[in-house]
């Protein structure tokens, strides 16, 4: 199952529970569609930093070839967050009256403690990787944050691209308002501070500022709309919950297969990590049996969908070697 979905998808999003091996699980997926020759990116978006932990070295937000074809990349939850404001701090600064200058800084840091800014960061940091992706690589694989982080990001697109439309309907109404003073010949005080202008404004007109504000928004609305796009589009992208097979994450993969439908991304399937198998002693078999029973709960509420199981292994898969053995363990 996961060697097809990374065949015939461009984007996987393997997500669950913590602790249950998403980043190892996703790491032999990439490795192994970079065997067959795919460029592949593989992404954390866990700020746990996982990912360099498995394979033992330093990953980080800058791009690091991990394995012929297999490119690594960290994102840091608080590392974007702070980027992304910063970015955007500058943009403002440069668009806004040289008057509103200090408004523009106590907004952004005021900003750095908004509830949600993190995850709107790491989206605009995703929504920036696929559709850097459709040129640099042929799969992307981002190992997620722990489940009812990754549903609140899922449905983070909608939100925002929402979010923008209002922007660029209130700035459109800003504008008319300001055309029809023009209209009317108000250049008094009054006309002016509607207009956003000052007597030590910048020398970009106010039309230009404008114009500039709503290329802006309209760059935003189109990545957003771009990304929704892609998440939604059940032959290019799809999301692979991985879970043991206990009573927790069991439960937890069933509410966030529901949160996942509601946001418009496709479940491509389930990977049930460390099995316990039946023949290494009466301890292992009797979990083994109550395995099974959950699983029967998982397929009974989860009907027609997938679903892989890897053994439990002896040993933990860590360093290049040991996760190129467990990924030629992943059947055809």
């Amino acid at each position: 199952m996961l060697r097809a979905l990374a065949r015939s998808r461009r984007v996987l999003f393997i997500g669950g529970k913590g602790g249950v091996g998403k980043t190892t699980v996703a790491t032999a997926t990439a490795l192994a569609a970079a065997r067959e020759g795919r460029r592949v990116l593989l992404v954390s978006t866990d700020p746990a930093h996982n990912l360099g932990h498995i394979w033992g070295c330093e990953i980080g937000a800058r791009t690091r070839r991990l394995a012929p074809n297999l490119d690594g990349l960290e994102l840091d939850p608080e590392q974007t967050a702070r980027a992304h404001l910063d970015e955007v701090g500058a943009a403002l600064r440069k668009l806004m009256p040289a008057h509103l200058a200090g408004e523009v800084d106590k907004h952004m840091a005021l900003s750095r403690e908004t509830p949600g800014m993190h995850e709107a960061a790491m989206l605009e940091r995703i929504a920036e990787l696929v559709e850097q992706g459709d040129t640099d690589h042929d799969l992307l694989v981002f190992d997620t944050a722990p489940s009812g982080h990754t549903a609140r990001l899922m449905a983070l697109p909608e939100m925002m691209s929402a979010w923008v439309e209002g922007m660029l309907h209130r700035q459109a109404r800003s504008r008319h308002f300001g055309e029809v003073l023009r209209g009317l010949g108000r250049d008094d005080d009054v006309g002016r501070q509607a207009l956003g202008a000052s007597d030590d404004a910048p020398e970009t007109p106010a039309d230009s500022r404008d114009d500039r504000i709503r290329s802006l928004l309209n760059r935003r609305r189109h990545r957003f709309e771009h990304l929704r796009a892609v998440l939604s589009d059940r032959e290019r992208t799809a999301f692979v919950i991985v879970l043991t097979a206990e009573r927790l994450p069991v439960l937890e993969t069933i509410e966030l297969h529901a949160q996942l439908r509601r946001a418009g991304v496709g479940v491509g399937g389930l990977v049930v990590n460390k099995r316990s198998p039946l023949d290494a002693g009466a301890f292992l078999a009797h979990r083994s049996a109550l395995e099974s029973e959950h699983l029967a709960t998982l397929a009974q509420a989860l009907p027609g969908l997938g679903m892989l199981e890897l053994p439990l292994l002896a040993g933990e898969p860590v360093g290049r070697a040991a996760l190129e053995a467990f990924s030629v363990r992943l059947p055809d």
